[in-house]
């Protein structure tokens, strides 16, 4: 397929998938335009496991890219990504694959890095790619402390590069049009409180015994900065979000979408008050130690934002096990990944909207292994954000900072758990106010020889 084919496939395919998809992709098509007579942006995958190949072949199915190497620390793994990566793009060559990221990142022949490692992992290399040259589309959250977070804020900004972070809410077409139609348009009224929650039971069960990490996987590589504990089979893949090790809980994987949602849809910065109670109160005999049970209040002005999530029972709402739920003095807009619902006040037409899969534009998605198939319509237009930023020398939607921001608000969140009293968090000087102890949280150590990042040293 020729770069203009693909460039006219790429629009006929998403003008046909619904009114929301039709109206996001005319404001790509000029970048479309330019990809398919430009010179072919050269990319590069650190993290090879389930979402990094989500992200991968949505950017392949957008734009005519050219994925030039691939780097994963399980030799499985990375082989099997090098092998979809031949068969789904273009010029089906095999990328060339690395063990190290920053043997990698050091041929500086990449315009676009993707990170979709365990979390603690993403602040090393997202630094380390915008320093050689690439904008980078990086996994929410950005990071597991908030440290990390302001160096990779400093560096996006040192460097001039394009960093979106995969908070692909704020590109879900539905989701567009309810804050198109419902919150800018003042149906909701003035909005004082949300709720966002995940009722999901994601927490592992599970309590196997440690044993020695497969031949594939290089374990030392793997757990990289973070404390070093005897490996076991939840850890990898995929089930290491059970573990405070490597990242921050249900809170750090699923509120940091909903809460960001919230503050996209109402235009909120920084949150001034964040508390949180909870613990592992259900289930403490699983291997997991993260809480299966946890509530979190967002003090921002004017409006109270609160969290739950329960690994255990019912969702209060059948229909939203995981969401965000806007409460105006005009009406309640309910958001999901799947739908969204407006219903007025008192009285009044109710608005519902579904999620438009869009399998037939995209046939790969029916078979594709473990896709989230609701999912990958937001990360396509996610992507489309991503290189129009590029393009532009923009600020993407879900830039850099944003993903500062909301990831931070869930750090605080736990930290306030842990510390079992509310936080007081000042935007300015990026501080707990009057709390020494909690300021010396906000900096993980980092197990040696890996050294921390820092905002002087980027």
């Amino acid at each position: 397929m020729d770069r203009r084919h693909f460039f006219d496939q790429t629009l006929r395919a998403g003008a046909v998938a619904s009114v929301a998809a039709t109206s996001v992709l005319n404001t790509y098509e000029e970048t479309l335009a330019n990809l398919a007579q430009g010179p072919t942006k050269r990319v590069g995958l650190i993290g090879c496991g389930w979402y990094g190949k989500c992200d991968l072949f949505r950017l392949i199915q957008v734009a005519p890219v050219e994925v030039v190497s691939l780097c994963d620390v399980d030799s499985e793994m990375l082989e099997d990504a090098a092998n979809k990566v031949a068969e789904r793009q273009a010029s089906k060559k095999k990328p060339q694959t690395f063990s190290d990221y920053r043997k990698m990142l050091s041929e500086k022949n990449l315009d676009i890095v993707l990170i979709a490692t365990p979390d603690h992992w993403h602040a090393l290399p997202m630094i380390e790619a915008v320093r050689a040259g690439a904008d980078v589309y990086v996994q929410k959250p950005i990071s597991v402390d908030v440290v990390e977070g302001q160096a990779m804020l400093a560096a996006a900004r040192k460097y001039n590069r394009v960093v979106q972070v995969g908070t692909q809410r704020r590109s879900t077409p539905h989701l567009i049009d309810a804050k198109k139609e419902i919150v800018d348009t003042g149906k909701l009224g003035k909005v004082a409180y949300a709720e966002v929650y995940c009722y999901y039971h994601m927490r592992s069960r599970e309590n196997p015994p440690d044993s020695a990490p497969p031949a594939t996987l290089d374990y030392e590589a793997w757990t990289g900065p973070a404390p070093m504990r005897p490996y076991n089979k939840l850890v990898h893949p995929r089930k290491w979000r059970s573990f405070t090790e490597y990242g921050n809980g249900i809170v750090g994987d699923m509120c940091i979408h909903m809460l960001d949602t919230v503050r996209w849809m109402l235009d909120l910065g920084w949150p001034t008050n964040i508390s949180s109670t909870g613990g592992i109160l259900m289930d403490p005999n699983s291997k997991a130690n993260i809480p299966d049970t946890q509530t979190a209040t967002f003090d921002f002005p004017g409006v109270n934002v609160v969290w739950q999530h329960r690994t255990w029972g019912e969702a209060p709402d059948p229909k939203y096990p995981w969401g965000a739920t806007l409460y105006g003095d005009k009406g309640t807009l309910k958001l999901s990944v799947n739908s969204f619902d407006f219903h007025p006040l008192p009285k009044g037409e109710a608005i519902h909207r579904d999620c438009k899969m869009e399998l037939e534009e995209y046939p790969e998605d029916k078979t594709e292994k473990d896709l989230e198939k609701h999912v990958a319509p937001a990360i396509r237009v996610h992507m489309l954000d991503f290189l129009k930023a590029i393009a532009d020398r923009s600020r993407p939607v879900a830039d850099i900072e944003q993903g500062y921001i909301s990831t931070t608000a869930c750090i605080l969140a736990n930290l306030s758990l842990q510390l079992g009293r509310s936080l007081e968090w000042d935007p300015v000087t990026q501080t707990v106010l009057n709390d020494p102890e909690a300021n010396a949280l906000l900096r993980r150590p980092y197990r040696a020889p890996w050294k921390h990042p820092e905002v002087s040293d980027v």
